[in-house]
């Protein structure tokens, strides 16, 4: 029976739905972190009877005809880039974006990645680097001896050294834009990859049009939202238990017409 079939599919379809909403709400208190949703599309039909084609050579067409589907797939798994409220964590280091906008990070391979988690540190050269001692892109390289660094809102970075009254800049911050954020690929470690899916970078200054501003002192926390995943999570597993209870229906309708052949 195709009901079998169908139903398997939605089975299979609501178990990586709830693959994504685990995946969410594991990360509900990671830096940075966007949410994913899965999206379904309904697979081929099976024609039984064609619509708009003439009742047995007479002028009267059939209106509607017969199509049957065959079930679901998984689509796309989109990431639902919303902005995570800023919170406010007093490190000078830490940076969030309020806005459009991706850190460009320099990997130990050269390859350049993109993240939203600001949680930034210095390493042992004084350079501003990820929590995985990744560069942060332009280079910011912090003097030892060095006080009250600040950067502004739109990525200018000074520092005040011993002896001197002028503050010193060290550097300007940019960021990136793409024209489809959903298409980066995920790398994990909250890094993520241009891709063709998501066009060029757009390099710029923080505050220019369509870019985000900085925000020093700040972090920008997971947008997972625990009370639409914990609504989500009962939808999928309600549908999981609707498809469970059509495959016992087809299976039951099955040995009902096999029991008459016996």
């Amino acid at each position: 029976m195709r009901a079998l079939a169908i139903a398997a599919t939605g089975m299979s379809a609501q178990e990586q739905n709830l693959e994504v909403i685990a995946n969410n709400v594991a990360n509900i208190n990671t830096t940075g972190f966007k949410r994913s949703r899965a999206e379904f599309t309904d697979l081929i039909y099976q024609t039984e009877r064609l619509m708009g084609v003439s009742n047995r050579g007479r002028d009267a067409t059939i209106p509607e005809g017969a199509q049957i589907g065959l079930g679901v797939r998984t689509a796309a798994i989109r990431s639902v880039n919303l902005q995570g409220a800023l919170t406010n964590t007093g490190n000078t280091l830490d940076l969030a974006i309020n806005g459009r906008g991706w850190f460009q990070v320099t990997t130990v391979n050269g390859d350049t990645v993109y993240t939203r988690d600001g949680a930034f540190n210095t390493n042992q050269n004084g350079q501003l680097v990820t929590v995985d001692g990744y560069t942060v892109t332009p280079s910011i390289l912090v003097p030892a001896n060095a006080t009250n660094l600040t950067i502004s809102q739109t990525g200018l970075v000074t520092i005040t050294l011993p002896g001197q009254a002028t503050p010193q800049q060290l550097g300007q911050l940019t960021i990136a834009n793409f024209i489809n954020d959903a298409g980066l690929q995920a790398l994990g470690g909250n890094y993520f990859q241009q891709t063709a899916a998501s066009g060029q970078p757009t390099v710029g200054v923080p505050g220019d049009t369509a870019f985000g501003i900085l925000q020093q002192g700040y972090i920008e926390a997971s947008n997972v939202d625990p009370v639409t995943e914990i609504t989500n999570l009962i939808a999928a597993q309600r549908a999981y238990e609707m498809n469970s209870k059509v495959i016992q229906a087809a299976d039951q309708m099955s040995g009902t017409i096999s029991n008459m052949r016996s």
